[in-house]
């Protein structure tokens, strides 16, 4: 098959760790151990988080598995996630790379996890080549979270809002508008990996004015670098259009959590 792929800038999001590490949402336990079930994943079976980022993922699985190994192309990215798992008995490992690095001398993997980070790869290309190290009856766990349309997420409508104000939609952004993007259940069901189920959880969570703000500025299209001498300001009218909703700036989110885990067809 062939889908869009979007362009490879390992330091997209330099600038924005950490207001990631800070705001960007974590995935909770219920939903780990759904996965962790689902595989049935245990030592000495190895997970690797390609596009680890900050490493949530691989933290939240070193434990429950054997050896942990992170992966992500942004040196700060590397940094943010070794000083999380500062103080850990049994710390994932980190190295720098993309899914451009794949190669069998990472070694085989019982489970290959991947949060809120498929969309910038060569989606097609990267599942060939974790077809030769994924071990028999392993798997592909795609996290990520999301926003319905609804009251309580009124504070999106408002940050896309002022985020068309301050700047354009990002070339990914615009990327995975066109027809000819595929979704990613799409690309796994026509994969090596296409057996595919999704698992999720749904919950409501307080938020703040700042906490919001922290978030828009975690995010590629909204990082600090991209908005340049017009942060202040995107903050400021961020804060103003958010306070003009709710003055108490007290908001709530209602967010689900999913995982889209793929498998070999008999595993």
């Amino acid at each position: 098959m062939s889908t869009p792929v979007v362009p490879f800038v390992p330091d997209r999001f330099q600038s924005a760790v950490p207001f990631y590490v800070a705001h960007r949402l974590r995935y909770p336990d219920t939903l780990i151990d759904e996965v962790v079930a689902r595989v049935g994943l245990a030592a000495p079976g190895r997970v690797l988080d390609l596009g680890c980022g900050p490493g949530f993922l691989a933290i939240a699985f070193a434990g429950r598995a054997g050896e942990v190994v992170g992966m992500d192309p942004d040196p700060a990215m590397l940094a943010a996630a070794e000083a999380e798992a500062a103080g850990m008995a049994e710390p994932p490992r980190f190295v720098l790379g993309s899914s451009y690095d794949l190669t069998p001398k990472l070694g085989r993997f019982a489970l290959v996890t991947m949060g809120r980070s498929f969309h910038w790869m060569d989606r097609v290309a990267t599942l060939r080549a974790l077809d030769g190290m994924i071990e028999p009856r392993g798997a592909i766990a795609l996290f990520n979270d999301g926003h319905e349309k609804c009251r309580a997420n009124l504070w999106r409508d408002i940050l896309e809002e002022v985020q068309k104000q301050f700047v354009d939609a990002s070339a990914s952004q615009k990327l995975r508008r066109d027809p000819e993007w595929e979704s990613h259940s799409t690309v796994l069901l026509d994969s090596a990996f296409s057996r595919v189920e999704r698992h999720s959880l749904i919950e409501r969570r307080d938020l703040r004015v700042d906490e919001i703000i922290g978030r828009a500025l975690s995010m590629s299209a909204m990082a600090p670098q991209v908005l340049g001498d017009k942060l202040g300001e995107f903050q400021k009218t961020l804060r103003e259009r958010l306070l003009a909703a709710e003055p108490s700036g007290a908001f709530q989110e209602i967010v689900e959590f999913s995982a889209i885990l793929a498998r070999r067809p008999g595993d």
